[in-house]
């Protein structure tokens, strides 16, 4: 269950952040204008999420409980911060083109979803691998919606020319061909949203034919239904996080608690009406007794 192979598929396949969990979805939609952006947004958050990990690991057991978010930000932030500063000095492209998106890397949701549901409560090495595959499931994403917002707005991928357009045409027998006309709005904010509807229902459609012809299809998630108590995926990060049958995570803590101050008021509420009965039973005697 937590071997790194097992995490990989589970972060890249089973539980992709962007297609399956729809987790990141602000710089997923903001940044992927091209394909290198949103390679180099995946992979600087692949960077945060290992090393974040690793170490929320190694103190899992040091940090109390009623300040472990708090500590997990500080560790995120200064891994981000890192980072940060490299990516000004030695990609300063790439950092012009990601902008404000680099310091939220923060309070990436699955970043802190990863340390709060896997990393404090496993191993380093399964936890390394936690971070490894979840951050690559969400480069390989970011790169799938980059491309095609690419391509499709104008006509070119990971910065090369493909398409043959009025700007750009091809060169066949002395004429030039240019039947592409880019479409604008791939690029721009609406496009975004198209793109990533498109490739979810692409997966969607993929699994629902594996399933008709009697696949197991169970590999490939279709977003998650929030609804944790009757999920039959035992490797979800986020049913570790709300199981409260298992007593796992803050909200089992929360439950058990709930239920043992339960049990108490319950104890209290017979005792007190045992008090009351005998108190009946002892006026009915000296009653008896008077007459």
């Amino acid at each position: 269950m937590n071997s790194g192979k097992e995490r990989l598929i589970n972060g890249i396949i089973k539980e992709n952040p962007t297609f399956v969990l729809m987790l990141g979805m602000c710089p997923t939609l903001a940044v992927t204008t091209s394909a290198i952006n949103g390679l180099g947004m995946g992979l600087t958050t692949t960077v945060v999420l290992a090393l974040s990990n690793v170490f929320i690991s190694l103190l899992r057991n040091i940090i109390p409980d009623k300040v472990r978010i708090p500590a997990f930000i500080v560790i995120i932030a200064s891994f981000v911060t890192m980072l940060e500063l490299l990516l000004e000095g030695f990609l300063p492209s790439l950092y012009a083109a990601l902008g404000i998106y680099i310091p939220l890397i923060v309070v990436n949701c699955i970043i802190l979803g990863r340390a709060e549901a896997y990393a404090s409560k496993n191993p380093v090495f399964s936890s390394f691998f936690d971070g490894l595959g979840m951050g690559l499931g969400f480069s390989i994403a970011l790169t799938c919606i980059g491309a095609v917002r690419e391509l499709l707005g104008a006509g070119d991928l990971f910065g090369f020319h493909i398409m043959p357009t009025a700007d750009h045409p091809w060169m066949f027998g002395g004429k030039e061909i240019a039947f592409f006309t880019p479409a604008s709005i791939f690029v721009l904010a609406p496009g975004a949203f198209f793109v990533l509807a498109c490739l979810t229902a692409i997966q969607n459609k993929v699994k629902l034919e594996g399933e008709k012809k009697g696949k197991d299809m169970s590999k490939i998630g279709s977003g998650c239904s929030e609804d944790c108590m009757n999920c039959g995926e035992e490797g979800c990060g986020k049913r570790r996080f709300y199981d409260t049958e298992a007593g796992e995570g803050p909200v089992g803590k929360k439950e058990e608690q709930k239920t043992e101050q339960k049990n108490i008021e319950k104890q209290k509420i017979a005792e007190q009406q045992k008090k009351a009965e005998e108190k009946e039973k002892v006026k009915e005697r000296e009653e008896e007794n008077n007459e």
